[in-house]
């Protein structure tokens, strides 16, 4: 059996850890940007997420990855099924990787090829979308992905549908997945259109603090020496964060938002000159999965000012005579609207 590193084993890069525990609750905040150094654990962190999560059911042989309990209307595979019972199978959420270079076809779908040249019949081949549907997708070095790519993920991301229409095909299926890109800033830069797609922002630096270097080549090398006594030494911790989770995911959608943090959200956007509302919405759905996570009924000022920073620093406006951070100014911001 192979073992996914655990996530509560993960030392430091708690922006990391936050930003995609949040859109995992709700994924309507929008995808992860996660920018940063090499090497900082940004794949290990969604795949050990992934892994934390239980078990889901799919119908047997749907590429669509379908819920047999809530079957998609006009799923080509499960049309067919809608009369009878389907058989269901039980397997880890999936986490689907998208290459760099990855063509629109292979991304969305495309017509199947063979069975149009062996069975002379129009078919549609699912694409890494319909892989990834009800899990995570994963693209390191999305700034070096091409645009018009980014746009699409994005587009469906957002909206929880992929549409093909390809050579006389039209297809329709559920695309909700949790969009992670990750990339190096050094090599390239979003344009500020895209950035503003994504929901949140996680910058992750280098650790600097030695016992903290000292303590991830540790947790590296047992974990490599003895995966499954490595998982089990964490186990309690990953049960205790796991049922967190599946609280805050059930307790989410009763979340209300209190006319303060509402208020607060709105003023920092003002106050900052972010273009547009993505700002606020995503400020907003952040923090009722905060409050979610800390089963706290209601999202106040304080959570809006602990999500602001992930979801605000990357819709700033460039300032060349600004020395601070782009976080550092949020940060500043918030600390001027609660005083």
């Amino acid at each position: 059996m192979q073992h996914s590193f655990p996530f509560s084993a993960i030392v430091g890069q708690e922006e990391l850890k936050q930003a995609i525990l949040l859109t995992v609750v709700d994924p309507t905040i929008g995808g992860v940007l996660v920018t940063g150094h090499r090497g900082t654990a940004k794949s290990t962190a969604v795949r050990a997420l992934a892994g934390l999560l239980p078990p889901i059911k799919f119908v047997a042989g749907c590429p669509f990855n379908c819920d047999p309990a809530e079957l998609a209307p006009g799923c080509p595979h499960c049309d067919r099924l809608q009369t009878s019972s389907p058989k269901v199978v039980s397997r880890s959420v999936p986490v689907v990787d998208l290459p760099l270079g990855a063509t629109e076809d292979r991304v969305v779908g495309s017509v199947d090829i063979e069975r149009a040249l062996v069975d002379g019949v129009q078919a549609f081949s699912a694409g890494l979308l319909a892989a990834a549907h009800r899990g995570f997708l994963y693209i390191d070095e999305v700034n070096l992905l091409e645009d018009h790519l980014v746009d699409l993920l994005l587009d469906v991301a957002a909206s929880g549908v992929n549409v093909v229409e390809r050579e006389g095909l039209s297809v329709r299926h559920p695309a909700r997945f949790v969009l992670v890109g990750s990339g190096n800033p050094e090599e390239g830069d979003l344009r500020p259109q895209l950035l503003d797609r994504f929901g949140l922002q996680a910058r992750i630096r280098t650790l600097t603090n030695i016992e903290q270097r000292m303590e991830v080549v540790r947790r590296r090398l047992d974990f490599e020496a003895d995966p499954e006594a490595f998982v089990l030494r964490f186990s309690s911790e990953e049960k205790k964060l796991r049922s967190k989770l599946s609280r805050a995911m059930k307790l989410r959608p009763s979340i209300q938002v209190s006319s303060e943090a509402l208020s607060l959200a709105a003023s920092l956007c003002d106050k900052l000159a972010i273009d547009g509302h993505r700002g606020e919405l995503a400020i907003t759905r952040s923090a009722m999965a905060l409050a979610a996570l800390e089963n706290q009924k209601i999202a106040l000022p304080s959570h809006v000012g602990r999500v602001a920073p992930l979801a605000l620093a990357h819709r700033l406006r460039k300032d060349p005579l600004e020395p601070a951070a782009d976080d550092e100014r949020v940060r500043r911001a918030i600390g001027d609207a609660l005083n």
